[in-house]
């Protein structure tokens, strides 16, 4: 049976730093990440790093991984989610995540599930929404 939480999280710390740019073209970078959740999932301090390609018309696309440790709905445990994001000139960033299968640990152990969530630029507190079963 899947299980519906929502939540929200905020940046704790952003780190990025360019990689590469063609004059004219794309841009790369990579950003070491700490996010804070709440809500559903429960997890103070978790580890994330993206690469991330800006293009020159002020939109772009990322990817990263995060390790989520502390509760989801109560149980206790981490789990890995894969990221995969874009946003457009409005700089609101829309993503997808999905569990990675194996990676759950104690009471998350075979955890699977997918969520969405949307960043505003200027506001703190994003919210998700995770789908999952145990």
């Amino acid at each position: 049976m899947t299980t519906h939480t929502t939540g929200h999280f905020t940046y704790a710390d952003w780190q990025e730093t360019a990689l590469e740019e063609t004059e004219g073209g794309a841009k790369l970078a990579r950003a070491v990440v700490t996010n804070a959740f709440s809500g559903g999932i429960e997890a103070p301090r978790t580890s994330c790093q993206y690469a991330i390609t800006y293009l020159p018309d002020k939109t772009g696309v990322c990817c990263g991984y995060e390790l989520l440790t502390g509760t989801l709905d109560g149980r206790a445990g981490s789990f890995v989610v894969v990221q995969h994001a874009n946003w457009g000139e409005d700089a609101t960033v829309h993503c997808a995540f999905e569990v990675v299968p194996g990676s759950g640990t104690g009471e998350l152990t075979g955890l699977t599930g997918s969520g969405t969530f949307s960043a505003v630029q200027g506001e703190s507190e994003i919210p998700y929404g995770f789908d999952y079963t145990l």
